[in-house]
């Protein structure tokens, strides 16, 4: 007598057999996906806040000494803000402008002045990015005493931000970031 089908055995073996060949290229696809996927998330946040640093950058090194319609202390290039985390200057065509973080949602905004009162801020950061810690250190920003060392201004700033992934929060990418910059025209004459 000649059966031809196939046992319990059979079929478990290779059921387990397929089960294996299929489970181990799907299991490394899922984690190539995810990798692509964080590479992506750190590719568009270091994109947006290098973009966002040199905007800012660009913007303080072009800065003019005020004529005393910007800033409290008058005559002076930049003003630190909001207990660090903003910095106010006039910008090359003497108006006033204002960088900061807004802890309550983690942007970075940019304000301009008009007749002393500020206007409508403009959002720097997009909604994907979520910035954690901005903070502006300054050195030379008070007015020297007379015959005392002339220090040409800078401001660095130190920026640490995270990109959202909705789908997993362990993807999301974490950049910190720091920059000094001091103006292009200097005020003194050595």
């Amino acid at each position: 007598m000649n059966n031809k089908g196939y046992t319990l055995i059979e079929i478990l073996v290779a059921m387990s057999i397929f089960t294996i060949v299929v489970a181990s290229p799907t299991g490394f696809l899922i984690s190539f996906l995810k990798q692509q996927q964080k590479a992506l998330a750190m590719q568009e946040l270091t994109d947006n806040i290098s973009y966002n640093l040199e905007y800012m950058s660009k913007a303080l090194r072009m800065a003019a000494k005020d004529n005393g319609n910007c800033l409290s202390s008058g005559h002076l290039n930049y003003e630190i803000t909001i207990s660090g985390n903003g910095i106010k200057f006039n910008d090359y065509n003497q108006d006033c402008k204002e960088f900061y973080l807004n802890n309550d949602n983690g942007k970075l905004y940019e304000v301009m002045y008009v007749s002393g009162l500020p206007g409508d801020p403009a959002a720097l950061t997009p909604d994907s990015i979520i910035v954690t810690s901005f903070n502006v250190k300054g050195m030379g920003l008070e007015e020297p005493a007379v015959g005392a060392n002339r220090i040409q201004p800078r401001v660095t700033i130190f920026l640490e931000a995270k990109g959202e992934v909705v789908s997993d929060p362990d993807l999301e990418p974490i950049i910190k970031t720091q920059t000094t910059i001091s103006q292009r025209n200097l005020n003194f004459n050595f």
